[in-house]
C-alpha cells in the first residue's frame, strides 16, 4: 500500500473518553485506505505520557506514544471526559500552544473541547459544544463562541459535537485528501445516509414525552428557542406570548398538545437539566448555579432539582464526587 503524503492523526485519549468517538473516526479512515489502494491516513493513540488509558465503557486502551512525542504530528484530536485535566497542566498544555504555533491542526471530540478549551489554544476560533454540555460549558467559557453545529472548522481547529459528527469529520477529511468519490464510497460501506458539514446544527430531544418526532411545531421551538436564551432571567409565558404576539392561552395548547406538559414546566426543565450540567461538570458553588439558572436563592432550586432528579444538588454533586474518588468511575460522556 502507498504511504507518499499521509496525513498523521493522533488522538489524544483522557480516562473517561468516549470509545465511540475514538472508533467513528478511526474507521472509515482505514476504509478509505482500503479503498484507494494507499495508505492516505495513519493514526497512533496518544497519552499524556504515554500510560494506558480507560474508556468511559471501562475498556483499556494502550497508548503508543506519549504527548512528548508528538512534535511531527499533522492532526491531533483530544478526547476526553468533560473534567479531564493534565497531570501536568503546564507541560501539556505548552505542548499544545507549541503544536499549534507550528502548524498542526488541533480539535476536539464532544467533551474533549474542556480540556482543548482550557489550554489556551482555541482564543478566537468557535468551538462546537455537545448540547448535553452547553450550560456546563457556558458556565466555565462565557466568553468563548459555544456554537450548536455538528462540526465547526476553521483552517486549523476542528471541533465535532460527538461520535457521529466524528464519522462526519471523517467522511470530510476523506473528500479533501481523496476525494468525493471515494467520501461517497466509504459512506455506503457504512451505510452512513449523508455527510453533515458546516452550518448543521445538532439535533436535541425536544421532550420527555414520547412520539412528539425529532423536531416541534413553529410556535413552540420559537418558544423553547426563546427560553433557552433566558435561563438565567426567567420570562413569564404571558411575556413570551406578547413576544409572539399570540395568546397564552395558545402557547398552553401548543405545548400541551406536542410535548405533554404545559410551557411553564417545560421552561422548567430547561432550567433544572442545565444546571445539572453544571453540578456535575463544574465546581461552581450551588448558590451560583441557582442564580446562573434563574432562582435568587438555593431553597427553591433545591426544591425543583429533587423533584426533577431524586436527590438534591449537593448530594447529586457529593454521589458525583464519591465516584471520581472510590470508584474512579468515568463521568457521563458522549
Amino acid at each position: 500500500m502507498r504511504t507518499e503524503n499521509r496525513i498523521e492523526i493522533g488522538f489524544l485519549l483522557f480516562d473517561g473518553f468516549p470509545m465511540a468517538c475514538l472508533t467513528s473516526v478511526i474507521e472509515p479512515l482505514r476504509a478509505a485506505n482500503e479503498i484507494a489502494g494507499q495508505e492516505a491516513f495513519c493514526w497512533s493513540l496518544v497519552s499524556e505520557k504515554g500510560q494506558k488509558v480507560q474508556s468511559s465503557a471501562g475498556v483499556g486502551f494502550e497508548a503508543e506514544r506519549s504527548l512528548a512525542e508528538c512534535k511531527d504530528i499533522g492532526i491531533l484530536f483530544l478526547l476526553s471526559s468533560p473534567t479531564s485535566v493534565f497531570d501536568d497542566p503546564s507541560f501539556g498544555n505548552g505542548v499544545l500552544r507549541s503544536l499549534g504555533r507550528h502548524g498542526a491542526v488541533l480539535g476536539g471530540i464532544s467533551a474533549g473541547v474542556f480540556p482543548l478549551v482550557r489550554s489556551g489554544v482555541m482564543q478566537g476560533h468557535p468551538v462546537s459544544v455537545h448540547w448535553c454540555y452547553e450550560a456546563a460549558f457556558k458556565a466555565e467559557f462565557p466568553d468563548m463562541d459555544a456554537r450548536s453545529e455538528v462540526i465547526v472548522r476553521t483552517a486549523s481547529r476542528t471541533t465535532v459535537s460527538g461520535a457521529a459528527a466524528g464519522f462526519d469529520l471523517a467522511l470530510h477529511l476523506i473528500q479533501d485528501r481523496l476525494g468525493g468519490d471515494v467520501a461517497h464510497e466509504v459512506a455506503c460501506w457504512f451505510q452512513h445516509p449523508m455527510m453533515r458539514g458546516a452550518g448543521v446544527r445538532q439535533q436535541v430531544p425536544s421532550s420527555n414525552a414520547p412520539g412528539t418526532g425529532d423536531s416541534l411545531p413553529p410556535l413552540v421551538s420559537r418558544c423553547v428557542e426563546l427560553f433557552a436564551g433566558r435561563l438565567s432571567q426567567p420570562i413569564s409565558i404571558a411575556e413570551v406570548a406578547q413576544n409572539m404576539k399570540v395568546t397564552p392561552r395558545q402557547i398552553e395548547r401548543a405545548f400541551k398538545q406536542a410535548t405533554g406538559q404545559s410551557p411553564s414546566h417545560y421552561y422548567r426543565s430547561m432550567r433544572m437539566k442545565a444546571a445539572r450540567q453544571m453540578v456535575v461538570y463544574t465546581k461552581d458553588p450551588i448558590p451560583e448555579i441557582a442564580l446562573a439558572v434563574g432562582y435568587g436563592s438555593v431553597a427553591p432550586l433545591v426544591t425543583h432539582y429533587r423533584a426533577a432528579f431524586g436527590l438534591s444538588p449537593s448530594e447529586d454533586r457529593r454521589r458525583i464526587n464519591r465516584f471520581r474518588v472510590e470508584d474512579n468511575a468515568p463521568l457521563p460522556s458522549v
